[in-house]
């Protein structure tokens, strides 16, 4: 008994370290999340709308995007109001494999069953197919989602878990980064490029240039779940993380916090609201940019979606750098002002494409050529965006008790998703517009973006509290 007290007041006094090799393997579950949603985005937008201009004979795509944001956003509106539900069922279930693992499962399991006849829909051009194959892979894909990305702060004590959501989204953006490049489908610029489908022969050939990326898809998020599966286990885990968890509550930087023994205090309410609602702004922009831009450079540049692939991949790089420099900046300034900085770089970088894509549009449009600042742009919007979504998560989880995990994932996955259905509708009627282009773009990102950061100055840390525990590389620890 004098020996177990011994090691636990060892345990107590020693800093806490971010066990690296378990954080890599939840990154698995992010992974897939990432890969998923890089080549639906990609892909499912011009599906929807070259199926649009020929159901109602439509030469212009712009015409038809307002019918695209509609469809984009009923399939996030479902998973609006399932987020929180999975979220709060996977906090309150028990089971022998774990409280997450079972939604995990099923979620991987429909979605990548249910992914790859999207585009073999699409390729009968049946619209109706495309659009309930995607509502039926989105409503799993929240399934799987919010359990999976709750599975970090679960076993991370709070003052390290941005450094752990960095890996996290490291991995996410490595799996995003494989979906492009497979989706690199230069065979896709074939396949849907501006010089091969004027007569629109190109929806009945060369079905494989388009099915390949969702198969690769679907196999690798079945892989990454199964690692999960087999090198997490859950209950076992959460045993041996306990004390830790029960330190890092201790340490947390924030009093009042969400439990099921209190109510949440009248300061970390408002400060959980505006974090929310500068999320909700961000993702507007994000996604915006995200469902138009191969669009954008397919009907507006007339150029290959190959070079949007190059560019999605030139962006990915810039949020691999901020990943790796996000926890570290946070543990010097703050995650507050991490997130803010990072708003505000973003802002600089759509204000650059704002500037040039007006100033140079006789250029731009129509001209075949994929604009070289664009690389640029895409570059330091990725970087300022990282540090945003490294610590943005974890400001979050920080207002709640290991409780309460997947319901708060929930509400930060919900304001994304709200903005997710909002943007495409609004964007898509903003077109409709005859004094409105694709030109508006970046200008409506910009804005905001710019409204984004504006609500996120008045974001205060209730209680500011500096933590003793190690930084950098001897944060991680090498052990199982």
């Amino acid at each position: 008994m004098e020996n177990q007290q011994i090691v636990q007041q060892s345990s107590e006094s020693s800093p806490l370290k971010l066990n690296l090799k378990r954080t890599i393997i939840i990154g698995f579950a992010f992974f897939g999340i990432l890969l998923f949603w890089q080549v639906y985005d990609s892909w499912c937008s011009p599906f929807l709308t070259r199926l649009f201009q020929d159901a109602f004979n439509i030469t212009d795509a712009k015409e038809v995007q307002y019918l695209v944001g509609i469809i984009m956003a009923l399939d996030n509106l479902a998973a609006l109001i399932l987020l929180p539900i999975f979220g709060k069922l996977s906090d309150k279930t028990k089971t022998p494999i774990g409280k997450r693992m079972p939604y995990i499962l099923v979620g991987t399991l429909v979605s990548a069953i249910c992914f790859p006849f999207i585009p073999v829909a699409f390729h009968y051009n049946n619209a109706v197919g495309v659009i309930i194959l995607m509502a039926i892979v989105v409503i799993f894909m929240m399934m799987y989602r919010n359990p999976a990305v709750s599975l970090m702060p679960d076993m991370t004590p709070k003052p390290l878990r941005s450094k752990a959501n960095a890996i996290i989204n490291i991995m996410g953006y490595i799996g995003g980064a494989f979906a492009t490049v497979v989706g690199i489908v230069f065979v896709l610029s074939q396949y849907l490029g501006t010089e091969t489908n004027k007569d629109h022969t190109w929806q009945y050939n060369n079905i494989w240039a388009i099915e390949i990326p969702f198969l690769v898809a679907s196999a690798l998020m079945i892989v990454s779940c199964l690692v999960l599966f087999f090198s997490i286990k859950e209950n076992k885990i959460a045993e041996e993380v306990k004390l830790d968890m029960e330190r890092g509550e201790a340490m947390s930087e924030v009093k009042g916090i969400a439990d099921d023994n209190q109510k949440m205090s009248k300061n970390v309410k408002t400060m959980l609201i505006l974090i929310l609602l500068a999320e909700f702004f961000w993702f507007m922009a994000d996604n915006g940019i995200g469902t138009f831009m191969q669009n954008y450079t397919i009907s507006y540049l007339q150029t290959s979606s190959g070079s949007n692939m190059i560019n999605t991949i030139v962006g990915g790089v810039g949020s691999v750098i901020g990943f790796v420099v996000g926890g570290i900046i946070a543990s010097k300034i703050g995650r507050k002002w991490t997130v803010f900085g990072g708003l505000g770089i973003t802002v600089l970088s759509l204000l650059l494409w704002s500037i040039l894509s007006f100033a140079l549009a006789d250029f731009a449009k129509g001209s075949g050529e994929y604009p070289w600042y664009l690389y640029i742009v895409f570059f330091v919007k990725g970087f300022g965006m990282s540090l945003v979504h490294v610590n943005s998560y974890p400001m979050v989880v920080e207002l709640c008790s290991s409780k309460k995990i997947g319901q708060f994932t929930g509400y930060y996955y919900a304001s994304s998703m709200i903005a997710q259905t909002v943007t495409p509708m609004l964007f898509g009627l903003l077109l409709l517009n005859e004094n409105f282009d694709f030109t508006i773009l970046p200008v409506y990102a910009l804005i905001c973006t710019a409204i984004a950061l504006g609500i996120f100055f008045f974001v205060k840390n209730v209680e500011t509290k500096k933590t003793d525990f190690k930084k950098g590389l001897e944060s991680l620890d090498q052990g199982d």
